[in-house]
């Protein structure tokens, strides 16, 4: 197709560029993802690897030793060998934003995975160079498995203490585009649970006008979260202006997108779709989750059976009454069971609930909760502040009604008050933690804003994911936030 004169003169100087490229990249100080965090993580990883090779150096002392072409000298007391796999090992999280990415870092099974292959990769390299060459199995083997275990050890007990100083929090400049009745609300909420600082709105309708842009860099945003953009305009405009102004995306998911996620992107019939089909081995990590549930709650009340005694008589002396309280709860598919706790009120609480229904905080008045509940015991503040009163859970966990992590089991007078598409958390186990008790606890205010973290949590469930909560929970119980 020819291009005529008058147009050709018109662009002559325009720069022109293949849109897929990013022009803007921004300099590694420029987002504020906390140098400090990376630097303790590649020093964390640095030193998960250093132990386990320490400690398989010595285990092989007794056994073959390195043949002199892997022997290549010695640096701050480690074998040359091991700086290579140190050397690969960083610079591939680096490249999969194990130190920066926001999700990433804590993508606890893909970096355990990414260990892995370059250990097995080690193999193939060393058999194509030299057949002959191979680094000692009583050396390799626990080299490998105590690298994954050391590092994503570290990475656990950093990501319980680094979130507790707010110099390790992203102070991020961010623009939210929404519709006009959201914007308010998650102003309010993004700059009140995280450290990012609100620079900018706009309503939805103005994403793709003329001045939206020049809006958002004027604004200084070094992120924008977007919320009910329409796709099209989305995928044609907006992402690939942001793109190459090396500013970061977050979108607000509907059920669409969330589908979006799950599918693969095909050609079927000369027209794009995604497909989405059942995993073949999507069952194992159920069977996983289930195994781990069962070992880890009878280890856990193994451990913490000091603890069990040391909450009884604290109980026992604090009121009159039974050491456990239990309750009618719904579980999976609608069934009800008795869960456990230590009892933190006084024995007349459900009678007196009634009598307190003028209090309850929660706004639609499905969830009943107050503050400073005349009903709680003295040591019940304690107990539940630390969320050590629902410790007795692990039975119903090795008991098949619970799992560590799922949607909050609530009793029935709270389901009673369900609207249809709230059961749909009922379609998997509930847990003693889930996504609800780590975003916000306490400060939620509706049963809406709980099903739909419930529902997030059903569709991205992964291993992984249950392992940021629990982790996540475990720093919350520690510090004591959220909970009354």
């Amino acid at each position: 197709m020819r291009v005529s004169s008058d147009r050709q003169s018109t662009d002559k100087h325009v720069k022109k560029y293949d849109i897929r490229a990013c022009h803007q990249i921004q300099p590694w100080s420029g987002f504020e993802f906390n140098w400090m965090r990376t630097i303790l993580l590649i020093a964390s990883d640095i030193l998960g690897l250093g132990i386990a090779w320490k400690g398989s150096l010595s285990l092989n002392q007794g056994f073959s030793p390195l043949p002199p072409e892997l022997n290549w000298g010695e640096f701050a007391g480690l074998t040359g060998l091991f700086w290579a796999f140190a050397v690969a090992i960083v610079a591939g999280f680096a490249y999969h934003n194990f130190y920066r990415g926001e999700s990433q870092w804590r993508n606890y099974v893909k970096q355990g995975q990414f260990i892995s292959s370059v250990y097995l990769s080690s193999l193939v390299i060393s058999y194509f160079y030299n057949p002959t060459v191979d680094a000692p199995r009583s050396l390799f083997l626990p080299a490998w498995i105590g690298s994954v275990l050391m590092i994503i050890g570290l990475r656990l007990l950093l990501t319980i203490l680094i979130d507790q100083f707010p110099i390790a929090r992203a102070h991020t400049p961010v623009f939210i585009i929404a519709p006009s009745d959201r914007i308010s609300y998650l102003t309010k909420v993004i700059e009140k649970r995280t450290g990012y600082k609100v620079v900018g709105v706009l309503t939805s309708a103005l994403a793709n006008s003329s001045h939206a842009m020049q809006a958002i860099i004027t604004s200084g945003a070094k992120e924008v979260i977007a919320e009910g953009l329409p796709e099209t305009q989305l995928a044609s405009q907006l992402y690939w202006q942001l793109r190459n102004a090396g500013i970061g995306l977050r979108l607000i998911p509907s059920s669409l997108m969330l589908l979006h996620r799950r599918g693969t992107p095909e050609i079927f019939a000369s027209m794009p779709m995604i497909r989405i089909e059942s995993n073949l081995l999507a069952n194992w990590e159920y069977i996983f989750k289930r195994c781990f549930d069962l070992v880890a709650s009878l280890f856990g009340l193994i451990v913490l059976s000091p603890v069990f005694i040391g909450i009884a008589i604290a109980i026992k002396a604090s009121s009159q009454g039974s050491i456990f309280y239990t309750q009618d709860r719904v579980g999976l598919q609608g069934q009800s069971f008795r869960m456990w706790k230590f009892r933190s009120m006084f024995m007349d609480a459900d009678r007196r609930q009634s009598e307190l229904e003028h209090l309850n905080k929660s706004s639609d008045g499905v969830m009943f909760k107050i503050e400073r509940d005349p009903r709680i015991i003295p040591i019940g503040h304690f107990l539940r502040c630390t969320s050590l009163d629902e410790l007795p859970q692990l039975f119903n966990v090795l008991l098949g009604q619970m799992s560590l992590v799922g949607p909050r089991p609530l009793p029935v007078r709270d389901v009673a008050r369900f609207s249809n598409w709230h059961h749909t958390r009922h379609l998997v186990m509930p847990g003693i933690t889930g996504l609800w008790q780590i975003s916000g606890r306490s400060e939620l205010d509706t049963i809406d804003d709980v099903a739909k973290l419930d529902l997030f949590y059903i569709d991205r469930w992964t291993l992984n994911f249950d392992l940021e909560i629990l982790i996540e929970t475990l720093r919350l119980v520690l510090f004591g936030k959220g909970a009354y």
